[in-house]
């Protein structure tokens, strides 16, 4: 397995990765805003020729985020996840982030445990949203 930072030639697999994850995929437009700030924490994770994985961070300078990992379902139980968080959260290290959020929704008691395994701890806050529409 290698891990590298996503490439346009990427897009496809990833978006069939995000599919087949059950996540939604991220439109071109909306990832090329985001590229345009913070590319190197884009990561992709290659198994042979396959993209099997994907994570997107972003820090805005006090905290950074992992806003969505998925990795292929035929390629799960390998470790992939796992690497990709570490190499992301490396990266973030790297830029001077201090603390690394994200988040899980309330029915993904899967989702919580895995992120607990790696460190992150539950926090009482409330999401609020606004579409800007």
């Amino acid at each position: 397995m290698r891990i590298r930072q996503f490439a346009w030639p990427d897009y496809d697999a990833v978006a069939a990765v995000w599919a087949t994850a059950g996540r939604e995929v991220v439109p071109r437009a909306e990832l090329a805003a985001k590229l345009t700030r913070d590319p190197e924490l884009f990561l992709v994770a290659e198994d042979g020729l396959a993209v099997a994985g994907v994570v997107m961070g972003t820090y805005d300078g006090r905290r950074g985020w992992i806003l969505r990992l998925a990795v292929h379902p035929g390629h799960r139980r390998r470790g992939i996840a796992s690497a990709l968080v570490g190499e992301l959260e490396q990266r973030l290290k790297a830029l001077g982030c201090p603390r690394v959020n994200l988040l899980v929704l309330p029915d993904n008691t899967a989702g919580l445990r895995f992120w607990q395994e790696l460190g992150y701890l539950p926090m009482p806050d409330v999401l609020c949203t606004k579409a800007m529409t």
